[in-house]
């Protein structure tokens, strides 16, 4: 009559009793690599459960100690068999919680279908086939924004930045790409949080553009509030305007209210997939300082000359 089972190792292993010796071993290799304690330092019970791993693996992956197993279950050992930790276990071992060997996991070689590189290079780690130990980990990312003025971002250029490290203020130089949108982001490899024996981590700069006391920008549109003189408004003008592209010459229309909006298409800003946005200047009519006599005297005609209310259809 079979012995109790203390533990069943099929179970721990997640695999059927008429497993294959190659289904074995991808389940280990996928049980290992979610628990090894060096990948999972915050988790208390990793270790626990990665020598558990262990131990099934050592014992299913033996066909002598399957075949007892599956006789006497995990007190096979009591019945001639060797335990995974007793006899040729040495402090070394993976499953004794001291150094681990990566290619008890892969398989040495890795074998057709694993990218060892790819594995280890998500823990900051080489691209070798085996390892003794996980690489040290990666310092942290820094994300931080940074408004620059609306012409660097449309032309490109350099602009410095303040780096707080460890209480010490570093300047930086960052090279922003001509017609980056508001709203990107910028990676500095490296100049992170540093990191006990690891690489450090990246900088992640999110760049706005400054506030501006006449241009605005919305996505790859530039939005100008332009002053203009009460005769400008009234008569009509032409004004140089300052553009991405140079400066133009505008037409204001006669009698153009605040408000008015004149569009000036392909001025605004070029982004990085050839589309281009469009200029929109907002005429504001801007008061004298002073109110000249001759308009004063003559203030009346002025109102006269409203042909309805000028707050007419103001009203929630």
């Amino acid at each position: 009559m079979e012995s109790k089972m203390a533990i069943d190792y099929y179970k721990v292993l997640g695999v059927e009793r008429t497993a294959s010796a190659d289904e074995i071993s991808k389940a280990y290799r996928k049980l290992a690599r979610k628990y090894h304690p060096d990948l999972n330092q915050e988790d208390k019970n990793a270790k626990k459960r990665f020598q558990e791993i262990q131990q099934a693996y050592d014992c299913l992956n033996d066909p002598e100690k399957r075949k007892m197993f599956d006789q006497y279950g995990s007190q096979y050992e009591q019945f001639g068999g060797r335990g995974p930790f007793g006899g040729g276990a040495g402090p070394g071992d993976a499953a004794g919680g001291g150094a681990f060997d990566f290619g008890d996991i892969f398989g040495h070689g890795a074998g057709p279908g694993v990218d060892m590189g790819d594995f280890f290079r998500q823990f900051g780690g080489g691209g070798g086939s085996r390892s003794r130990r996980a690489a040290p980990a990666k310092g942290a990312d820094i994300s931080a924004e940074i408004a620059v003025p609306l012409r660097t971002i449309a032309l490109g250029g350099d602009t410095q930045i303040q780096l707080d490290r460890g209480g010490k203020l570093e300047s930086i130089s960052v090279k922003i790409p001509a017609g980056m949108e508001p709203g990107k982001k910028i990676r500095l490899r490296g100049q992170g949080q540093p990191s006990a024996g690891g690489k450090a981590g990246d900088l992640l700069l999110k760049v706005t553009a400054e506030p501006h006391p006449y241009f605005k920008l919305t996505g790859l549109n530039i939005e100008l509030r332009l002053p203009i003189s009460i005769p400008e408004a009234i008569q009509g003008a032409r004004i140089d305007v300052p553009t991405l592209s140079g400066v133009i010459t505008l037409t204001i229309p006669p009698m153009s209210s605040s408000g008015k909006k004149l569009r000036l298409k392909g001025l605004g800003l070029k982004g990085a997939n050839g589309t281009v946005g469009d200029m929109t200047v907002e005429l504001l009519v801007k008061l004298p300082e002073t109110t000249p006599v001759e308009f004063t005297e003559g203030i009346d005609k002025w109102v006269q000359a409203y042909s309805k209310p000028v707050r007419e259809g103001v009203q929630l």
